[in-house]
């Protein structure tokens, strides 16, 4: 497949949004590995980013030409949000049918590196969109000016998120292996303690129901106490922390407020392993029945909003 990828603005005076971090930058970065990802499996790859412009619709028109030009089979946009430094998460904009099933998948896969699901959104408005000739969707990763977002932000994962969602394949050995498929997999002491910490924290157990001792030791307890939070959170469970089990971590450590029929996914899934609930990541009446349970035993007003107080009797 051909793929037209476009690092938003980078083409002064088309400058893109500031924040805690810089949108040209991000752009910059997660564009230049998803094409790197894309070239490594054999895909077409055109850069659709001009280096320079004339004004902003200079910009813009010279991207949707370069796509148009070499017809391109799909055309990708980047771009990362900026608002009031409190709303937070990611979204992706499409105009037809095929842009917007084009655009679910990545959605999703960004999505479980653990930013907020803001939905495929109808993105007529946008010239890039409007103008090419192919099915095109423009992402807006996260917001650069959200210390939660940037806190979870990683290109390297965000590229593979993007690649993966538009090709559907796999590209999780590119984060977990070394070039050299025979070279001795290393992964240093104070990460393996940080993930030993965390799991606890979250009462994760090992196969063996036991907690993990905090060592800073890579062994086979703390790999299948990942596991066990990956299945639970229905992730890939092969035991090992990249960016999609982090983000997943990172999530619920937020402590976000969560209500019935306001929330779903990796948070209340662990929630409901959390409660005794069948996990199936939908807050409905069941989940309700078992959150209000706990708070009334723990002393709290049960009425099923997990909010600081209940995340502080679930995570101590």
């Amino acid at each position: 497949m051909k793929f037209g990828i476009d690092m938003g603005h980078n083409a002064p005076p088309d400058v893109g949004a500031r924040g805690i971090k810089i949108e040209d930058q991000l752009t910059k970065a997660v564009g230049t590995k998803l094409i790197e990802k894309l070239k490594s499996r054999n895909h077409r790859v055109i850069n659709c980013t001009p280096s320079r412009a004339t004004s902003v619709l200079n910009s813009l028109s010279r991207r949707v030409n370069t796509a148009n030009w070499h017809r391109v089979d799909v055309f990708v946009s980047i771009h990362f949000n900026a608002f009031n430094g409190k709303v937070y998460g990611a979204e992706i904009y499409g105009v037809s049918d095929t842009s917007k099933k084009i655009a679910k998948p990545v959605l999703d896969k960004i999505v479980k590196l653990g930013f907020f699901n803001r939905k495929v959104k109808h993105g007529s408005h946008l010239y890039v969109l409007r103008n090419t000739r192919m099915p095109a969707i423009l992402i807006e990763c996260c917001f650069c000016d959200s210390r939660r977002d940037m806190e979870l932000f990683d290109a390297e994962a965000m590229a593979t998120a993007i690649a993966e969602g538009l090709t559907g394949e796999s590209f999780e050995k590119d984060l977990n292996s070394d070039p050299d498929d025979s070279a001795p997999k290393t992964v240093s002491i104070p990460e393996i303690l940080k993930l030993q910490q965390a799991l606890n924290k979250l009462k994760i157990v090992d196969k063996d129901g036991k907690a993990l001792a905090e060592n800073g030791v890579k062994n086979r307890a703390t790999e299948s106490a990942t596991q066990n939070l990956q299945s639970i959170l229905n992730l890939n469970a092969d035991g090992i922390a990249g960016p999609a089990t982090w983000g997943a971590i990172n999530q619920i450590l937020a402590q976000p407020i969560v209500r019935e029929n306001h929330a779903g996914g990796i948070i209340v899934r662990y929630l409901q392993y959390r409660v005794g609930a069948d996990i199936d990541g939908i807050y409905g009446p069941g989940t309700n029945r078992a959150i209000r349970k706990l708070q009334a035993q723990y002393g709290l007003v049960a009425d099923g909003i997990i909010g600081p107080a209940t995340w502080g009797k679930l995570l101590g």
